[in-house]
């Protein structure tokens, strides 16, 4: 069986499956397709732990190979493919894992570790100057700690008639978090959302979600006075940051495996062949883009006021988001026959982007002006898991599998 003839309707969504199971689902399988695409993955580089012994590229073997990484560490991550397990801030990057350990950006060397601090899975939240987490000692808090030194500042407790609350989303004045709501029995059948207190983590409100609904999944940010999610049962939602009312909820088209966008009044959403903007006040339609035939549009990123995203024709788009209008599209991913990516940072004038796949992917260095593929970083030990990127403006960090890579920015 080849993947590479497979559509991305088709193919089990690898981090979907990864995700569940960290959350405690119970998955007896990962399917087929995405056994044998992980088979073709590796086939022609050996044995695994051969590969990943290699030195990272150097960018002198050929044109459009990455930079050296300035520093490779292997680390404790636990991934699951998803943009929130990777943060840089405070000098420091962490990755989540067990135990959480934070590295000097600058060095690698490890600048403190804490045990049971964080749930695989659940999001690593920055806002406020603090690192937001679910407990990984499943004891139903909420905590916050300094991301430069490790030190608890924050905590709050939900209640004992809920189960995991995980942090999804926060401002200046509250977290919000998703729980189950336990029955007698000790099962759950529904979830809740709700706010906490920023400085105190007194609950400021929670709303029951429907009957049916998830708190798995759930991909939340806050644009000023709302509260925007998505979930895996093809809900859009947006609620009032200060009551907690729902203002407006739809339908999207398909499931929403990858993060959304908000910029301004805006929610920008992946939906298949259609990228679309709804305005946050009533959920109507601001404006929509659409790809070529087999091409379905990744997770968009806006990021200093421009938004990018890719779609699985390889294609890069740069848009304003406000409008919708194009302001350039590259075919150079396709030109190079490499990966398209699903998550993306800034530093300067470079876009820098993630694949989910690591055969032909990596980290891509694009001009953020033009589009223009500059170098592709990838590490050759030919790991399964989903590239994930973050930035602290003077480097890009790369996490592949368990290896850290610094590059420079």
């Amino acid at each position: 069986m080849s993947c590479n003839h497979r559509s991305a309707e088709e193919m089990p969504d690898r981090r979907l499956l990864l995700r569940l199971a960290g959350g405690g689902l119970a998955l007896a399988a990962l399917g087929a397709g995405a056994a044998g695409c992980r088979e073709e993955e590796t086939a022609d580089g050996g044995d695994l732990a051969d590969r990943a012994s290699r030195a990272p590229s150097t960018g002198a073997a050929e044109d459009g190979a990455g930079p050296k990484a300035l520093w490779t560490e292997s680390t404790s991550a636990q991934t699951y493919g998803d943009n929130d397990e990777l943060v840089a801030a405070d000098g420091v990057v962490i990755a989540t894992g067990e135990p959480l350990a934070a590295l000097d950006a600058e060095t690698g060397e490890e600048r403190w570790s804490l045990a049971d601090a964080a749930i695989p899975g659940a999001p690593l939240l920055l806002g406020n100057g603090t690192l937001y987490l679910a407990s990984g000692k499943y004891d139903g808090s909420v905590a916050g700690y300094d991301p430069a030194t490790g030190k608890e500042t924050w905590r709050s407790r939900l209640g004992t008639e809920y189960r995991q609350p995980r942090p999804v989303a926060v401002d200046r004045e509250q977290v919000y978090v998703i729980a189950e709501i336990l029955e007698d029995d000790g099962s759950s059948h529904t979830n809740v959302i709700a706010a906490l207190n920023g400085t105190t983590g007194k609950v400021a409100w929670k709303e029951q979600r429907d009957l049916g609904t998830q708190q798995n999944g759930v991909r939340a940010a806050v644009q000023g006075r709302y509260l925007v999610y998505t979930d895996y049962k093809k809900n859009l939602t947006v609620r009032d940051t200060a009551t907690g009312r729902q203002v407006w909820t739809r339908k999207t088209t398909r499931t929403n495996w990858d993060s959304f966008a908000v910029h301004q009044k805006l929610v920008i959403v992946p939906q298949g062949r259609k990228l679309q903007a709804f305005n946050l006040s009533d959920g109507s339609e601001k404006w929509s883009l659409e790809t070529e035939k087999y091409g379905s549009f990744q997770a968009p990123a806006v990021l200093e006021d421009e938004l990018y995203v890719a779609d699985g024709g390889k294609t890069l788009w740069a848009v304003e988001p406000q409008t919708g209008k194009e302001i350039w599209r590259s075919t150079a991913l396709a030109d190079a026959g490499v990966r398209e990516p699903q998550q993306f940072v800034k530093a300067g004038g470079t876009l820098y982007g993630a694949t989910r796949l690591d055969k032909r992917g990596g980290v891509h260095a694009v001009d953020a002006k033009s589009g223009d593929l500059l170098w592709t970083f990838n590490d050759e030990s030919g790991d399964y898991h989903a590239w994930l990127v973050a930035t602290d403006g003077k480097h890009v960090f790369a996490l592949h599998g368990k290896n850290l890579h610094a590059l420079p920015a």
